[in-house]
């Protein structure tokens, strides 16, 4: 009894002392990086965090938080950083970065990175991008003839069949916003055409969630959604639901999503080994495969480029402009709440 109570204290002095006998592999599987707005369900992120695990033995938690509500808990957090890493929508890159939670990290393939698609002290940067349209789901339109255009989400049939992400919040809801104000004759300095446009849905009934709403489209509460290219393919391809991808005829908009490191984060270095992966070529090439046009173009393979629609829909959609996007987005959500919401 006596030996064995020695042979434990022994074991435990080990612990205190730090921990000595601890394995490297055990240590390893320790590391960790919190990315804020990092959801399983959103551009196959899912795929993307288990990867980061496997190859670099650092894992990362899934975080559902979306643009709007990430920049702001880290400028809540500020004086005490609790993420590492943050994934945004682009309209949300200036204004982190003006907020000061951003600190500039320079990844690996840095220089390869388009210079309109990068802060040029490295702030933020793009790791990939998707068109904005119409996700929907046939099944659920029952005898509602899929819609071509922005125009047609405005008819009586449409009655509680369109959802948007609430642009108060949302980087995509913003971004719907705009891509339909552009569309309709309006610019980044006049929102008229889109704030009547809403006011005229909301007649509709909308669905218009806070998070992030694949599932429900796929389940077909939702029947058609403003989203992504690259969820409607994922549903269509991947999950084999009744769904597809619409570019409206008035035209749209890509959108970059962009990632920087956290100022002041508790795993730095382990915050810039996962930046350093969403640019690398085995990560582009995932984003490729889960549908999203990765930052570097010749990572987005000849079998995943057959299924988007043809490059002839595509030409209706314009690269929007990042600045200008940015200086639009507190008028867009004052608008939005104050005559639509």
């Amino acid at each position: 009894m006596m030996k064995t109570r020695i042979a434990l204290t022994a074991l435990a002095l080990t612990a205190l002392a730090g921990g000595l006998t601890m394995s490297p592999r055990h240590a390893d599987a320790q590391a960790r990086a919190i990315c804020y707005n990092c959801p399983p369900e959103w551009a196959d992120w899912g795929s993307q965090l288990k990867a980061i695990k496997s190859t670099l033995g650092i894992d990362v938690p899934a975080d559902n938080k979306n643009s709007g509500q990430a920049t702001a808990a880290l400028i809540a957090e500020k004086a005490s950083p609790v993420a590492d890493v943050v994934y945004l929508g682009g309209i949300a890159a200036d204004p982190a970065m003006n907020a000061g939670v951003l600190a500039p990290y320079k990844p690996a393939g840095w220089d390869k990175i388009p210079a309109d698609l990068k802060d040029p002290d490295g702030h933020w940067f793009t790791i990939h991008s998707g068109t904005l349209g119409l996700f929907i789901n046939t099944s659920a339109l029952g005898k509602v003839p899929v819609p071509q255009s922005w125009a047609d989400l405005l008819k009586p049939e449409y009655k509680g069949l369109v959802g948007y992400l609430d642009p108060t919040s949302a980087a995509v809801g913003q971004l719907g916003v705009m891509a339909i104000n552009l569309a309709l004759g309006g610019s980044y300095d006049n929102l008229d055409p889109a704030i009547k446009f809403f006011k005229e849905l909301a007649k509709n009934q909308p669905i218009v969630p806070k998070q992030t709403s694949y599932a429900r489209v796929i389940s077909g509460e939702i029947p058609i959604l403003l989203d992504y290219d690259f969820n409607a393919y994922r549903g269509q391809y991947t999950d084999k639901a009744p769904v597809r991808f619409v570019i409206p005829k008035e035209g749209t908009v890509v959108f970059p999503y962009v990632m920087g490191l956290v100022k002041g984060g508790p795993n730095a270095d382990n915050g810039k080994k996962v930046l350093d992966y969403v640019l690398s070529d085995a990560s582009q090439v995932m984003w490729g495969n889960a549908y999203l046009r990765p930052v570097f173009a010749d990572k987005l393979s000849a079998e995943a480029k057959t299924k988007f629609l043809p490059d002839a829909d595509y030409a209706r959609a314009k690269p929007v402009d990042l600045k200008k996007l940015a200086a639009a987005q507190k008028a867009i959500i004052e608008r939005y709440r104050n005559e639509v919401n």
